[in-house]
């Protein structure tokens, strides 16, 4: 058994190579299971990986319609960063779903199941991993259903988690009008919790009106500051998670969430409030430097978070508790909406890299390793 996976090179000479490789699938063991890939999605750490620090205006495609290849130039100031991985060919998709068509013999009942699957490598017709990595969707769900059970949903419900966790009440979201915004919005409407979206325009605002959002600051407005101050007030949110990273947003929402906590100071300090204000960073959309003008007093935090240490950090009892309420909510809560279904081949061409690669706000792509070529 063999099949197509799409893989990433970057060279030692610094070019970008994409293409699609013809892989033998292995024999499951006794407690794994073999996947026919049917539905996986493009999220931005995909495109991450997928195109590295390659300049992608000077992509070019050779090959053939139904195994492109696609190069694109590196600039020699981002190579260093890219260094660890030259000359590995690496392949591409954290999560997918698909039928189960191979089983070992301690997954036999696992055997014609549609389930989702995390573990990487999943731009690919199949797929061979432990059967325990394996969440079987319900009757009546589809691989297309349940392609992005993973990052996206795991995503919001860990930053709802680190919330309680860490002893704040409401949330601060940026980039609030994409799938994870809207199902982060869901479940804290569900569960009582004050959220303050972070938008860039009014079409975004309008998105989040629609999902019942109560909080919605549109950073391109010239009130934003009163805005997300009035906002931070009435929630109390002391935490906040950043998809944008670059810039000065993180900065200014530590400064909002000075001002607001000191509303409602009885005393004053010249070292600002002792209430703890935490920024996490979770994404790249802006990859310029973060600018902070430390206007927000001394009792602050600015960090990363990713969902895989989390997971790591709560523990496979406590994330088999998410994952259960993701599998219970796929068709509602955690439901995701794309713009288009391509293939592997498609993926390739120029035309839908530029389009996917936009990371425009309700523009998610979808990747159907074993369909043909339109």
């Amino acid at each position: 058994m063999d099949g197509l996976q799409l893989r990433s090179l970057v060279t030692k000479d610094g070019e970008l190579q994409l293409s699609l490789a013809r892989v033998p699938v292995p024999e499951p063991a006794a407690d794994e299971v073999v996947v026919r890939i049917e539905a996986t999605p493009i999220n931005p750490s995909d495109i991450g990986l997928l195109f590295g620090a390659a300049d992608m205006r000077t992509a070019k495609v050779s090959g053939t319609r139904e195994h492109p290849v696609v190069t694109a130039a590196i600039p020699q100031t981002a190579m260093r960063a890219m260094a660890a991985r030259a000359g590995e060919s690496l392949p591409v998709g954290n999560e997918g779903a698909g039928e189960v068509v191979k089983t070992g013999s301690n997954a036999q009942h696992l055997l014609g199941k549609t389930v989702a699957i995390i573990g990487g490598a999943m731009y690919a017709q199949y797929r061979c991993l432990r059967a325990s990595d394996c969440l079987v969707l319900s009757p009546g769900t589809t691989a297309a259903d349940g392609a992005s059970c993973f990052v996206n949903p795991l995503t919001a419900l860990g930053m709802v988690e680190t919330m309680r966790r860490e002893g704040h009440t409401a949330l601060v979201h940026t980039a609030a009008a994409s799938n994870l915004g809207q199902m982060l919005n869901k479940i804290c409407l569900a569960d009582g919790i004050g959220l303050v979206n972070i938008v860039r325009n009014p079409a975004q605002t309008e998105i989040l009106r629609g999902f019942g959002a109560k909080h919605i600051c549109d950073s391109s407005k010239p009130s934003f500051m009163e805005d997300l101050i009035a906002a931070l007030a009435e929630t109390g949110a002391t935490l906040a998670f950043d998809a944008i990273g670059g810039g000065k947003l993180a900065g200014q929402i530590l400064a909002g969430m000075e001002v607001a906590v000191n509303l409602k100071a009885k005393n004053y300090s010249r070292y600002g409030s002792s209430v703890h204000k935490q920024v996490y960073i979770y994404g790249g959309l802006d990859t310029g430097p973060t600018e902070l003008n430390r206007n927000f007093g001394m009792s602050w935090g600015l960090g990363g978070w990713l969902l895989t240490p989390f997971l790591q950090k709560i523990g496979p009892a406590e994330g088999e508790k998410l994952r259960q309420r993701v599998a219970h909510e796929i068709k509602t809560t955690f439901a995701s909406h794309y713009t288009r279904t391509i293939s592997l081949a498609e993926a390739l061409q120029l035309d839908t890299i530029a389009a996917y690669n936009k990371r425009a706000t309700g523009e998610k792509y979808l990747i159907n390793p074993n369909m043909s070529v339109h």
